[in-house]
């Protein structure tokens, strides 16, 4: 997977994307019971920081943990993910934004292959609160992590647009390049 395998597009904006597009947050796409944010707070956090408990058929709900985050490298402890205030301090980003993935093909796509988009684990990060609501819908040219993070950063963004086929713009592609330096 390389940057110049990826197809280049002018940038355009559809008007008519939504996130219900997407189909309903955090789904139980691998059949484990429990639904993707789950799964990615279980993942990302640090080995053995993760209190869980039992919910429905999910044998890891993450009730506490702590988490380092990629895109600010502090370090995120919560001792109730139940409270409000405390799950929005952790949550799990979309590394290639949904409303980048829709103007960059995905508005072509089924309803159940955005689904899929949406909940795949190669997608998700568990990242700090505040810099998710930073990036937003940015893509690589609007929003950058720290600088000791950017080449992971393109090097996954760009595997999950050869992954998925989206297309970039020129000006994603130079940011991405820019980014690959620090590697």
């Amino acid at each position: 997977m390389s940057l110049d395998g990826l197809v280049v597009e002018p940038r355009h904006n559809p008007v008519d994307y939504e996130r219900a597009a997407f189909g309903t947050s955090w789904s139980d796409t691998d059949g484990n019971g429990c639904n993707q944010r789950d799964d990615v707070l279980l993942r990302d956090a640090v080995p053995g920081s993760t209190k869980v408990g039992q919910q429905g058929g999910c044998a890891h709900d993450v009730l506490a943990g702590t988490w380092h985050d990629p895109y600010t490298g502090a370090t995120l402890t919560f001792d109730d993910l139940k409270d409000l205030h405390q799950a929005q301090g952790v949550q799990i980003d979309h590394v290639v934004p949904l409303a980048e993935a829709w103007a960059s093909g995905a508005d072509q796509w089924t309803p159940e292959r955005r689904r899929q988009f949406a909940n795949d684990l190669d997608e998700l990060l568990a990242v700090d609160g505040h810099a998710n609501m930073s990036k937003g819908d940015g893509d690589s040219a609007a929003w950058r992590p720290r600088k000791d993070y950017q080449c992971l950063y393109a090097t996954r963004w760009i595997a999950v647009k050869t992954t998925w086929k989206l297309a970039i713009d020129l000006s994603e592609k130079e940011a991405l390049a820019q980014m690959l330096t620090y590697c």
